[in-house]
């Protein structure tokens, strides 16, 4: 019996799903060994590219609640438009990552490598970013003030040459205090704050 063939766009959209499932496949033992649940959530919605000639791992609008992702390598992972509400990400490499989009509230950064990272548009409602280093992080769209709460916890944060709009540079710098313990970069020097 011979199946109809698909619409043009519908057969591209499959062709796209196969490759990224068989490119997820090959990527994702590194990505967290011991975090059965994690890779089975990634696995359920995430897929994987070669950028710049290294495979990053996207797990784009999954669900990735209270999950534990404390002291792992996550550099290049792209968690965008996913929901990781009250997430341990507690002295994670997070350098490159994206949070596009994502929904972060609640979650834990305490001491994380967080240089580079695109917080395009995620909400930080009652997010800890004790002891974070943020070099050069984008943040323009971020949530930092928001409905479900705000971004208190920045003591000891390094936000040297991190994009971020007036109000919200004007924000932090109200809460801004302490030295980043890695880069020895005083918070409210790196935010530029006013004297």
């Amino acid at each position: 019996m011979k199946l109809p063939a698909l619409p043009p766009h519908l057969s591209q959209h499959l062709a796209a799903s196969l490759l990224s499932a068989a490119l997820l496949t090959a990527s994702l033992p590194a990505l967290a060994s011991d975090q059965s649940t994690s890779d089975f959530k990634i696995q359920g919605g995430g897929a994987s590219t070669l950028q710049s000639g290294r495979r990053i791992t996207i797990t784009r609008g999954v669900n990735l609640d209270n999950t534990d992702w404390e002291g792992l390598n996550l550099k290049g992972v792209a968690f965008q438009q996913s929901v990781v509400r009250s997430a341990n990400f507690k002295n994670a490499n997070l350098f490159s990552a994206s949070f596009f989009d994502a929904d972060l509230a609640n979650s834990v950064f305490r001491g994380a490598n967080m240089a580079q990272c695109n917080l395009e548009m995620a909400d930080l409602s009652n997010a800890d970013l004790t002891d974070a280093v943020l070099t050069e992080a984008y943040l323009t769209g971020a949530v930092l003030n928001g409905p479900k709460g705000a971004l208190k916890a920045i003591d000891n944060t390094d936000w040297t040459d991190a994009t971020l709009r007036k109000d919200q540079r004007a924000y932090l710098c109200k809460i801004a205090k302490g030295t980043n313990p890695t880069t020895g970069v005083e918070t409210r020097e790196s935010l530029m704050c006013p004297d």
